[in-house]
């Protein structure tokens, strides 16, 4: 990873999203599945848009009180009616502005549950290209979400995490265990190490070979948008 590409998840209903936009060179703007309506779309458009950001549908399962977080078993048909829904509703305000969706990135469970199971990443693959085939998409870099995007004919954007801790397999570490999120230091370093030598140890000290093109970071409290802030005047942005 020559150059630092840091995308974020924003358009979620925290107040920091004006702060960050000047940090990062993709935005994951919520759709409405787990966060995010009209009114937030536009303002996160309409600051992506100022900054020279990346715009990127953040579709999630259609789940706002877990916020999107909990696993759910729902028809193909249906879960491919909920995606489309809301990848339309952002291109609609987008077409609005007068910009474009660049990419697609899936929120939380479904982004973990895709990265495991080829069945969702292959539905979830065919999904975006048959409603835009100009459409990338965004997935943790060596899982079946990739494989699945590659397949179908998708760009995809190679994606690895600053402040999460990886199993052996190259999956996050789930939330619920101890040491799943790093702290500022130990993320610092992980993402020294992926700059430089392209992967980061697992939580069990073996070596995992990431090829990244883009880094996740968050900003939805002061702590987050600081350690973005950090990293973002460390490492050189990505060349344009």
């Amino acid at each position: 990873m020559k150059h630092l590409a840091l995308n974020a998840d924003l358009g979620e209903g925290y107040e920091y999203d004006a702060a960050l936009m000047p940090l990062i060179d993709a935005a994951n703007i919520a759709c409405g599945g787990h966060a995010g309506g009209v009114d937030s779309m536009r303002e996160a458009v309409q600051l992506a848009r100022a900054n020279g950001v990346r715009i990127g549908a953040h579709p999630s399962y259609p789940d706002r009180e877990h916020f999107g977080r909990v696993s759910l078993q729902m028809p193909d048909p249906k879960l491919v009616a909920s995606l489309t829904a809301q990848l339309w509703a952002l291109k609609a305000v987008c077409i609005e502005a007068g910009v474009s969706v660049s990419y697609v990135k899936p929120h939380g469970a479904l982004y973990n549950d895709a990265a495991r199971d080829p069945q969702l990443a292959a539905l979830l693959a065919q999904s975006v290209y048959e409603i835009d085939p100009s459409l990338s998409l965004m997935a943790l870099t060596g899982s079946e979400l990739v494989k699945a995007g590659e397949a179908v004919g998708l760009t995809v954007i190679r994606e690895a995490f600053a402040d999460r801790a990886y199993l052996d397999d190259g999956n996050l570490a789930p939330r619920s265990e101890a040491g799943a999120v790093l702290d500022d230091i130990a993320a610092i370093a992980q993402v020294e190490s992926l700059w430089r030598n392209g992967g980061v140890y697992a939580q069990s000290g073996t070596w995992l070979p990431l090829d990244a093109d883009s880094v996740c970071v968050h900003g939805d409290n002061a702590h987050a948008l600081k350690f973005a802030q950090t990293l973002r005047k460390r490492f050189p942005r990505r060349a344009s």
